[in-house]
C-alpha cells in the first residue's frame, strides 16, 4: 500500500460532541454461516434484497468519499465478510486509496484457511478472529454449527500468512465461557494473538440478553489478576474501543466494556451496510441511505455534503443511553422485539457490522 503524503490532506469534520469522523466499519454482506446466540439466535432471517447490495465498485466509491472527509481506517465486516465472493479483489481496490492507512477485517474464521494468503497479498493489514470458546462442544451449542476445527485452521492460515496484527474477539457470557478467560489468554500466546474480551451487549439481535449474563470489566480483571498477579493498564493515545492491559510476563490483552462502561464520548466510528445505509451509532434505529444518491449519479461533492451534514449533527450516545435505563429498571424491557427485527433487517447486528 502506498502511504506517501498526499498533496491535499483530508479535512476533519466533527460531530456535536467534538468527535471526528475517522473510522468506517464496512459490512460487505449481511449473510453469516453461524448462528451465535448473542447475535443471530434464530434459524431464519429476513435478508437484504440482492438487488440492493452494493457492488465492490460502489463500495470503493463511497469509501473514497468518506476518506475525502477524514476517514483513514476501514474495517471489513458482515455478517461474515468471507462469504462475499472475491473479497481479495475488493481489498486490492481499497489498498489503491492512498488516504487509507489501515484495512482490517473481522471474521469468524470458518472460511479463512482458503483466503488468508490472498487477503494478505491484496493488502489487508489486520485480522480479528471471533473466538468465543476453545471447546468444540461449547462452540456447537453457541453457533448451532459443527465448524470449530475450521476456525482453528483459519487461525493457522492467518499466522502463516504473516499478518502484522492478529486479535481475537471473545464475547464473555456468564455460565457459558466465563471460565475460559485464562485459557484464551494462554492460547493467544501460542499464536501471537491478543485477546479482547467483550462484555455481552444488548444490541439488536441479542434477543436472549439479560444483565445477569454480563461479566463486567471489573469481574474480568479480578479473575485474571488472581491468576497472573498484578495487571497493569496500558496508557496509550487511542480511541480504540478496547482498554488494554499488560500481565507480569509482558502479555497484553484487552477488554471492551461497552455494557458497563460505555465509551461513547470518544467514538469516531460509523457503519455502512452492504446495501449502502450509513449508521452513526451501533444502537441507532435509523440510518442515511447513500445507495440512492450514488446510483442516481449524484456528484461526490453532493454526497459529501449529505455525509457532512449528518455527522456534524450527530449527538448519538447509544451505549450511554442503554446504560441509563438500568436506573429505571428498563434495560431488559427495551430490547428490540423479534417481530420488529424481522420487519427491518437493518436493526440486526449482522446487517450493520456489529
Amino acid at each position: 500500500m502506498d502511504h506517501r503524503t498526499l498533496d491535499t490532506p483530508a479535512p476533519t469534520i466533527f460531530d456535536r460532541l467534538g468527535r471526528p469522523l475517522r473510522s468506517l466499519r464496512l459490512s460487505v454482506t449481511d449473510r453469516c454461516n453461524l448462528r451465535c446466540k448473542y447475535c443471530m439466535p434464530e434459524d431464519d432471517y429476513a435478508w437484504l434484497p440482492r438487488d440492493t447490495i452494493l457492488t465492490f465498485e460502489e463500495m470503493a466509491e463511497l469509501t473514497a468519499i468518506f476518506t475525502e472527509l477524514g476517514v483513514d481506517k476501514v474495517r471489513l465486516t458482515g455478517g461474515e465478510p468471507l462469504l462475499r465472493r472475491d473479497l481479495p479483489r475488493f481489498v486490492r481496490q481499497l489498498s489503491e486509496n492512498r488516504r487509507i492507512t489501515e484495512i482490517a477485517l473481522t471474521s469468524n474464521g470458518v472460511l479463512m484457511a482458503d483466503q488468508a494468503a490472498d487477503l494478505s497479498f491484496a493488502g489487508l493489514n489486520r485480522v480479528t478472529i471471533s473466538l468465543d470458546t476453545l471447546r468444540a462442544d461449547r462452540f456447537r451449542t453457541l453457533t448451532k454449527r459443527d465448524l470449530h476445527h475450521q476456525v482453528f485452521d483459519g487461525i493457522k492460515a492467518v499466522v502463516q500468512a504473516g499478518f502484522p496484527s492478529l486479535k481475537f474477539d471473545t464475547v464473555i457470557i456468564k455460565g457459558y465461557n466465563d471460565d475460559e478467560l485464562i485459557d484464551l489468554i494462554e492460547y493467544g500466546k501460542t499464536v501471537g494473538g491478543e485477546v479482547r474480551f467483550i462484555e455481552y451487549m444488548d444490541v439488536g439481535g441479542a434477543t436472549d440478553w439479560s444483565m445477569n449474563q454480563v461479566l463486567s470489566r471489573a469481574e474480568m480483571l479480578e479473575h485474571i489478576g488472581r491468576h497472573y498477579g498484578e495487571v497493569t493498564p496500558i496508557v496509550e493515545n487511542s480511541v480504540a474501543p478496547a482498554e488494554r492491559f499488560r500481565l507480569p510476563d509482558g502479555t497484553s490483552f484487552g477488554i471492551i466494556p461497552s455494557t458497563t462502561t460505555p465509551f461513547c464520548r470518544s467514538c469516531d466510528r460509523s457503519r455502512l451496510t452492504a446495501d449502502g445505509m450509513w449508521y452513526l451509532c451501533l444502537y441507532a434505529k435509523d440510518g442515511l441511505d447513500l445507495r440512492a444518491p450514488l446510483r442516481q449519479g449524484r456528484s461526490r461533492d453532493e454526497i459529501k455534503s449529505l455525509i457532512t451534514a449528518a455527522w456534524e449533527g450527530r449527538a448519538d450516545r447509544g451505549a450511554e443511553e442503554r446504560k441509563a435505563l438500568e436506573a429505571l429498571g428498563l434495560r431488559e424491557q427495551r430490547l428490540i422485539e423479534i417481530n420488529r427485527l424481522r420487519e427491518d433487517p437493518h436493526l440486526e447486528m449482522h446487517a450493520r457490522g456489529g
